[in-house]
């Protein structure tokens, strides 16, 4: 049978952004990992780190798969709803805020992540760039921003992130709540962000005069 696989970031790098393979009959999300590591062998040290997606959802090592089938493999990532997605413009926040905010919401809270131009080891940052995997990223958002509106009823959740090339000093992520009591709009805003380091699809790449590194936002 054959199998779609697509790489990102680190290991789009070490192996190819997209591959067919043949696999037999049977073969899990497993095998196709292995079958691509023998055609890359760079990928095999990075096995224990990397997570399978098949359908858009992260999927355990010993799914199933069937002709035609779709999988991925990514490497680690950091860790009434509103408008929640990726966007390849910069993000308009009072878009955001308007959305979400009502008469009945004491309090309107907003996270802004920027680009900033430098890292955390001193070096000058020249640009920053995200790459996502946007089949399952625009859902994982979808479900984080449910998930902290379940936890805080009454609140209203938006979340946007920026993919492709960002400059110093615009917004990688936007992150809105609304909600009756200012308490309740900052823990949920909180959630929001460290959800997003934990779950979601997506990394980021450091550009430096002497080169470029990957890593999850948020690390």
């Amino acid at each position: 049978m054959r199998v779609e696989v697509r790489c990102f970031a680190t290991l789009r790098e070490l192996a190819v952004g997209r591959a067919a393979l043949e696999l037999p009959a049977g073969a899990s999300l497993a095998d196709a990992w292995d079958a691509l590591a023998s055609e890359y062998p760079a990928l095999a040290p990075h096995r224990d780190f990397v997570r399978g997606a098949h359908g858009g959802a992260y999927a355990a090592w010993d799914t199933l798969l069937a002709d035609g089938d779709e999988v991925a493999f990514l490497p680690p990532v950091s860790g009434g709803a509103g408008p929640t997605g990726l966007t390849d413009g910069p993000i308009d926040v009072a878009a955001l805020e308007a959305a979400v905010a009502d008469d009945g919401d004491g309090a309107l809270v907003t996270f802004i992540g920027r680009a900033r131009h430098t890292a955390d080891d001193g070096r000058t940052v020249l640009e920053l760039e995200y790459e996502a995997y946007p089949e399952m990223a625009a859902g994982v958002l979808a479900q984080i921003a449910a998930d902290a509106e379940e936890r805080w009823p009454g609140s209203s959740v938006a979340v946007v992130h920026r993919v492709g090339m960002v400059p110093i000093g615009e917004a990688a992520v936007a992150i809105v709540v609304a909600a009756a009591h200012r308490s309740e709009a900052y823990e949920a805003n909180r959630f929001v962000i460290e959800a997003i380091k934990e779950r979601l699809p997506i990394w980021k790449r450091e550009r430096f005069a002497d080169g470029s590194e990957w890593k999850r936002p948020g690390a």
